[in-house]
């Protein structure tokens, strides 16, 4: 009887690894396709440094102002990233609040699936690999658009999710918040191997809170004192493809680096989510929204989280408010 129970076991770890490796086949889930917006989509060569061999977009809408803040936006596996941001929202809120978007573009020589190499140390270091040309691209997009540099984000679904929280431990003094949908703490894989491993069974569940927070120090400059960046965090309930107990480790690791390990959050929930906040919602420094309808995907236009789609929600977190926004010179 414990023989055949252990097959079973091993069983549903396997399909569940394999679920995990057709998700780094195949995109996450459609959202829908919405009509184009007034700004304007562009490739950006010469970006700078690119050890990572990645590409550039910008969406910049209509009537940017100097100083605006600027939101890079990381794809998940197999998606378009022009789609990517125009599917979630993100280009109808750069249209609407009057920010730059910066597209990473994974390619298929780098990886046949186009995920962002989040679990290769290589590619995660700071001034190294894929890490190194996105902070590029970050740079690249203040200049440009004469863009706040102390309002500089990023936010990524999955492999992307998993790339923005290790930007964002590697970059601290670069970005001053993110969003990490469907994602994986920072270290919590070192090869392919345990990327998959770890998407299908989140862990070592073990280990310390301030362990989890080492590893996202040792991306960051030497000596680092802070201050860290924010985070937001998602995760969908009926997630097969990244276990979504990754989420709470990223909560533990990131409430460790902030200094909040223990503390106790605010709770709101409603119909559509159950809502998380360290130390308080009225400016949170860590939060964890658990969709209970939502799978391996970003959370859609038409899904309301206290009256708000996730990406204002997200952008509410940032303080892309609207009349933050409305004052400023024009550039064009």
């Amino acid at each position: 009887m414990q023989w055949s129970r252990q097959i079973r076991v091993a069983g549903r770890g396997l399909r569940t690894a394999l679920r995990a490796a057709s998700a780094m086949v195949s995109p996450p889930a459609a959202i829908g396709r919405p009509a184009a917006g007034p700004g304007v989509l562009r490739d950006v060569p010469g970006f700078g440094d690119n050890p990572g061999g990645l590409a550039m977009q910008a969406y910049v809408p209509p009537g940017l102002k100097m100083g605006a803040p600027l939101v890079v936006l990381l794809h998940g596996c197999g998606q378009d990233a022009a789609d990517f941001a125009a599917e979630t929202g993100w280009r109808a809120l750069a249209d609407r609040v009057g920010i730059a978007l910066v597209l990473p573009v994974q390619s298929d020589a780098n990886n046949r699936q186009r995920c962002f190499h989040w679990f290769r140390p290589a590619d995660i270091a700071r001034g190294r690999g894929e890490a190194a040309s996105i902070r590029a691209m970050a740079a690249d997009g203040v200049r440009r658009f004469d863009a706040d540099p102390s309002r500089v984000f990023v936010v990524g679904l999955s492999a992307g999710g998993a790339m923005a929280a290790a930007l964002l431990a590697a970059y601290p003094d670069v970005f001053a918040a993110g969003a990490v949908v469907a994602g994986l703490p920072v270290g919590a894989a070192s090869g392919t191997a345990s990327a998959l491993a770890r998407m299908a069974q989140a862990g070592p569940r073990t280990r310390p809170a301030s362990a989890w927070a080492d590893l996202a120090r040792q991306l960051g400059p030497a000596d680092y004192r802070g201050p860290w960046p924010r985070l937001s965090i998602w995760r969908g309930a009926l997630d097969t493809v990244v276990d979504p107990a990754n989420a709470t480790l990223l909560v533990r690791q990131w409430c460790a680096l902030l200094g909040l390990d223990g503390a106790e959050p605010d709770v709101d929930d409603d119909a559509q989510a159950h809502h998380l906040a360290w130390p308080d919602t009225a400016e949170p420094r860590v939060e964890l929204w658990t969709v209970p309808s939502l799978g391996h995907a970003y959370p859609t236009e038409a899904q309301r989280f206290d009256g708000s789609s996730a990406t204002d929600r997200i952008a509410a977190f940032f303080g892309l408010a609207e009349e933050q926004l409305a004052s400023g010179p024009g550039m064009c």
